[in-house]
């Protein structure tokens, strides 16, 4: 019966990740499939770049909150008693990882989604919430001082294992967890294989969080 149990929830982890934020946004209040404008990519990122802050906003919110609701799902379990409390964690990163997977490759739209990066961090938001605040820190100020999200997003993602490994907070992190970290470090570098190659060729994108004057 817990077999079952467990094999229904990650099933519902995946449908969590899966759920196509930006794409049904976008078709809901403009109209249009946002994997058909800017970079093609069904995220925040590019939901900010073509259909304005709010409408980014939203969906990277969105977007943290099927993360995290999914990694906790294994919280639900140990409450009825189906995993020990020794389980937690080991189930809160497949479920986290079930529920990334589940963005970039949504059964809803044709397996076509984003790259993972917001689901990513609630499912650390869940797991190590002050990790996790280090890690945005990292990523804003990477943002802020080359306007790529896609650098911001890697170093962020390869902070996360680097500030467990360093017990930056004191104390002796669990060695799955470090490991699961740089798993999920080269996992963020596999989805942004375009991304990198255009910042080689000084092509990518430039997102700015706070525009000029002369630019409004």
């Amino acid at each position: 019966m817990n077999v079952l149990i467990i094999i229904a929830t990650t099933l519902l982890a995946y449908l969590l990740g899966s759920i196509p934020t930006a794409v049904w946004y976008g078709e809901a209040f403009f109209g249009l499939d946002i994997r058909n404008y800017g970079s093609g990519n069904a995220g925040a990122t590019n939901t900010f770049r073509v259909l304005g802050k709010r409408a980014g906003t939203v969906v990277m919110l969105i977007d943290v909150l099927k993360g995290y609701t999914a990694t906790i799902l294994s919280s639900l379990l140990w409450y009825l008693d189906v995993i020990g409390t020794h389980e937690i964690l080991t189930f809160k990163l497949v479920f986290g990882l079930v529920a990334i997977i589940g963005h970039v490759f949504p059964i809803f739209v044709n397996f076509k989604g984003g790259k993972g990066v917001a689901s990513l961090l609630g499912m650390i938001l869940a797991i190590h919430p002050e990790v996790a605040a280090v890690c945005i820190g990292i990523f804003l100020i990477v943002l802020i001082a080359s306007h790529y999200v896609s650098l911001g997003s890697m170093l962020a993602a390869l902070a996360f294992p680097i500030l467990l490994l360093l017990q930056v907070f004191g104390e002796k992190e669990s060695p799955l967890l470090i490991v699961f970290g740089f798993i999920v470090f080269l996992f963020v570098v596999f989805t942004h294989q375009k991304n990198i190659t255009r910042l080689m060729r000084g092509e990518e994108n430039q997102v700015r969080l706070f525009k000029k004057k002369d630019e409004d």
